[in-house]
């Protein structure tokens, strides 16, 4: 890296990770102070992807200020995605819906937070809902151990409405007045640093990277490196994607034309010098070797062979993600391919080598080539805009193929209470249902002191003298077994039924 000039550092404007539970609020806050709408973009109103916007707003002493957010998804499968979005951000906010308080994702994004020693405000959502309940959503965060000020803790809260707009001031105000006892600062005389929060395939401009820049100046003209890959930097973009000729820290950037996708949540550099940013490429890549995000196969396990194509890397690691929670018993998934882009010819023909094979795009085309090629081949091409709707899919197809077999089903315990006696290998005794039903006909497994001795069957059941067919759980009776194992008081016989599962 190069200095411009004399390093100065001087106070940024705060980076701040909007995290909480799904549909508690955070895209829709970030409308209102945006003055848009994001939500109706998204496939299901569901944010499916990391977004950063840079956003300004006079303090209360009446000076302007900037403020960058970024919108993370609030759903389990975007974990990856929500914990970049608290690596680079210096400050989080976390939403809480006034009407359902606390929910698993609100604790997981707490989980981050914690985990990256970030400042945080809440903000309680929705306070506009007729259900809405402010003082249960606080109880609610201080029995999941976050204690809001009024409720035992120092954690500022703000309750907003998004609809309204009540509380969105206060909230901003909030976020200045924590970012001045933070002092952040940043540095615009050096090359430019930051971490990449998403990258995708574009078919005009090739493979561009948005970014967060941490500290220094990036500039048109110079070299940026991440993991393995660098671009030229002929143009910058800024959020909006007007070409700019340079930006500050804080800020989104989109950065164009790299040679290889740039890992999500890596650091890049900036440079002057071309060879220098090869070398800090391969230097990264050889510290970070990543293992591939494929399912650990077990060779005695079935396996679903698929390859998945996503429109961006944020998307395609959530879709892995999610999968690999997926996977049964007795059959696993096994992602042979993946990557970013149209389903291709290339995609179908590796289908190809491995029988079974299934493609699954998401928000991405399938190529002129890749479709009849598929469909005169038997192969299947799946397309989806909703995550949830992908995985719901696969979760179908692997109870389908999932190999079926035989077991033993409980359907009932008996203890012996005494044996009557025995003739040959069948012996008369009276126990009691501890569970379940008793029926004539079922095998038994007989367990003496919790150790299985041997098997029978059920020949005869009496219950008051008379012949019964079966008997529920705490009725006393007679039985006859036939078994070759000698039963003595106290032994518990289970009643079992084979099923196929």
């Amino acid at each position: 890296m190069g200095i411009l000039e004399t390093q100065t550092r001087v106070k940024r404007p705060p980076v701040v990770a909007v995290m909480g539970h799904i549909d508690h609020g955070k895209s829709t806050l970030l409308d209102y102070i945006r003055k848009s709408n994001t939500t109706d973009k998204e496939a299901g109103g569901i944010t499916q992807h990391v977004s950063a916007y840079e956003v300004t707003h006079q303090k209360e002493n009446g000076e302007m200020g900037k403020i960058t957010f970024l919108d993370t998804p609030g759903h389990e499968a975007f974990a990856g995605i929500r914990a970049r979005g608290a690596t680079c951000a210096d400050i989080g906010i976390l939403v809480v819906s006034a009407e359902d308080g606390v929910k698993p994702q609100t604790l997981e994004a707490y989980a981050r937070i914690k985990e990256c020693k970030l400042p945080f405000i809440v903000a309680i959502t929705k306070i506009d809902k007729p259900s809405a309940n402010i003082d249960r959503a606080k109880q609610s965060l201080a029995e999941s151990d976050v204690y809001v000020e009024g409720y035992g803790g120092s954690v500022p809260v703000v309750p907003i409405s998004s609809k309204t707009g009540e509380g969105v001031k206060e909230l901003l105000d909030m976020i200045f007045l924590m970012a001045e006892l933070e002092n952040f600062t940043g540095d615009k005389s050096k090359w430019g640093t930051g971490i990449i929060i998403e990258s995708r395939l574009d078919a005009k401009v090739g493979i561009t990277a948005v970014g967060i820049i941490k500290d220094g100046t990036v500039k048109k003209g110079m070299t940026v490196a991440s993991t393995g890959t660098t671009a030229p930097l002929r143009y910058i973009l800024d959020m909006d994607g007007k070409q700019i000729d340079k930006l500050s820290f804080s800020s989104p950037i989109q950065l164009v034309g790299w040679d290889d996708m740039p890992p999500v949540g890596d650091v890049f550099e900036l440079f002057d010098d071309k060879k220098a940013a090869e070398f800090y490429a391969e230097s990264e890549a050889v510290k970070n070797k990543k293992k591939k995000s494929e399912s650990v196969i077990n060779e005695n396990v079935l396996a679903l062979p698929i390859i998945i194509k996503a429109d961006t890397t944020g998307s395609l690691e959530a879709i892995v993600y999610e999968l690999n929670k997926l996977p049964r018993e007795r059959i696993q998934i096994k992602v042979v391919l993946s990557g970013i882009g149209t389903v291709s010819e290339n995609d179908v023909k590796s289908s190809l080598a491995t029988p079974g094979t299934l493609i699954f795009s998401f928000n991405t085309k399938i190529d002129p080539q890749a479709g009849p090629l598929a469909e005169r081949s038997g192969i299947t091409i799946e397309s989806f805009d909703v995550i949830y709707k992908l995985t719901e899919r696969v979760m179908e197809i692997l109870k389908e193929r999932e190999p079926k077999v035989e077991v033993d089903e409980v359907t009932g315990q008996a203890k012996v209470l005494r044996v009557f006696g025995a003739t040959k290998d069948k012996q008369v005794l009276g126990a009691r249902a501890i569970s379940g039903i008793i029926e004539v006909g079922s095998q038994v497994r007989i367990l003496r002191r919790e150790a299985e001795i041997g098997k029978g069957k059920i020949k005869e059941l009496q219950q008051n003298k008379i012949a019964a067919d079966k008997v529920n759980e705490g009725g006393e009776f007679g039985a006859m077994i036939e078994s070759k194992v000698e039963i003595a008081p106290g032994d518990i016989f289970e009643a079992v039924t084979r099923v196929t599962k």
